[in-house]
């Protein structure tokens, strides 16, 4: 018999993901693999998993507001955004100040904040989440301090297994059901 997906997660996680109103994304190593693909003209391409892209459109038809934030400028990580219609940072210096921005402006307490990050230029904003997630692969002080890890590497499902634990958290995972129009 197959387990049921998502797996119930402990009461304080479940807890924690269902009063998610704002998802964050940083982008390289967790929405990509983190490999940088530069031509040799300067221009820059990423992968990101189609898989994840449907997560994130079913937590915005979820009516959860999500954004990307990045420290480095890319005009792949935009395309992406604006494909997904979700909000986009590039070239942030402070991700904390941007997603304590980005609170405010909605109204929302911090409780209700997830991030999800893999490398040390997360730790801040994952220490003041409501709920911080990370990939299988993040680096090791950033799965030390995290309330939540994916099974799967970043690029490779990882946001897609956090979309769906709040979409199940907030009893929201029949939402899924009907997503053959939410592209992806």
């Amino acid at each position: 018999m197959r387990p049921a997906y998502p797996p119930s997660p402990p009461p304080e996680l479940r807890a924690r993901a269902a009063r998610i109103r704002l998802a964050c994304f940083d982008v390289d190593g967790t929405l990509t693999d983190g490999r940088l693909h530069i031509a040799s003209d300067g221009t820059e391409s990423k992968s990101f998993h189609v898989h994840d892209g449907l997560g994130i459109s079913l937590l915005r038809r979820a009516g959860i507001a999500v954004a990307f934030i990045t420290a480095r400028s890319s005009a792949a990580a935009e395309i992406r955004a604006r494909d997904l219609g979700v909000e986009v940072h590039t070239g942030v210096k402070d991700k904390l100040a941007c997603v304590e921005g980005l609170r405010t402006r909605l109204g929302l307490d911090a409780d209700a904040v997830s991030f999800m990050g893999d490398d040390l230029t997360d730790l801040a904003v994952l220490a003041a989440a409501g709920l911080a997630a990370a990939p299988a692969d993040a680096h090791p002080a950033i799965l030390a301090s995290v309330h939540w890890q994916s099974s799967l590497g970043g690029g490779a499902g990882a946001a897609r297994e956090f979309c769906d634990l709040v979409l199940a958290a907030r009893g929201d995972a029949g939402i899924a059901a009907d997503a053959a129009g939410a592209g992806q």
